[in-house]
């Protein structure tokens, strides 16, 4: 008989790892004492599953600066803080890694390709960063405003007045390593969407009985 576990709220889904037999991993959220936490699970019966779980959840500890709990594959924010949209690319990312590669964090600067200017964030300090942006001050502003408004969709933080340049996450603590990991995908936020329509739009998690 076909048994599951109560896991939580699942709040992402990759339908098909690119790197590990194409099976279905999810992302499940249950609220503690301590604050939500975050497990990654697969249904899959493939052998080596549990070590490709077990990549996922390191690489978000490393890319999103998570701590791992006591609980098997399970992470959490050290704020003990809800940053849902956050945690969520942050396992997206981290499916995308392929494990041949050495997990490192990402740096608080990119260069941007668009405008040819390398994009730095720097933290103010209670959860608080500033984006700035070299070369002509010419179209600069703008720019820098979209990549801030990328950084609050992707992120869930707060655009802080009175410009557009700073941005901030609630809890009022830094997140130096998911800021950077954000910051790539924040240059291109339409494409992120995009991506997030086609996904939504793939399968659901299979039972166990339907990965074999």
């Amino acid at each position: 008989m076909t048994q599951t576990r109560d896991f939580g709220r699942r709040i992402e889904l990759v339908s098909m790892d690119p790197h590990f037999q194409s099976i279905s991993i999810g992302l499940y959220r249950t609220d503690t004492e301590r604050g939500p936490q975050f497990r990654v699970h697969s249904y899959s019966s493939k052998p080596g599953t549990a070590g490709r779980v077990a990549f996922v959840v390191q690489a978000m500890g490393v890319l999103g600066g998570m701590e791992q709990t006591n609980e098997t594959a399970t992470v959490c924010l050290p704020c003990q803080g809800i940053h849902i949209a956050a945690v969520r690319r942050v396992f997206l990312e981290a499916c995308k890694v392929d494990p041949s590669e050495v997990l490192q964090i990402r740096p608080l600067w990119i260069l941007d390709k668009k405008s040819g200017r390398k994009v730095t964030v720097t933290s103010e300090g209670k959860g608080v960063y500033r984006l700035a942006a070299d070369g002509e001050e010419q179209d600069k502003t703008a720019r820098i405003a979209a990549v801030a408004n990328g950084l609050v969709k992707l992120g869930q933080m707060d655009l802080v007045p009175p410009g557009a340049e700073c941005v901030a996450f609630n809890c009022g603590q830094r997140h130096d390593a998911m800021v950077g990991l954000l910051l790539i995908r924040a240059l291109n936020v339409r494409a992120i969407v995009r991506e997030e329509e086609m996904a939504a739009s793939r399968g659901v998690l299979a039972a166990p009985s339907a990965q074999k």
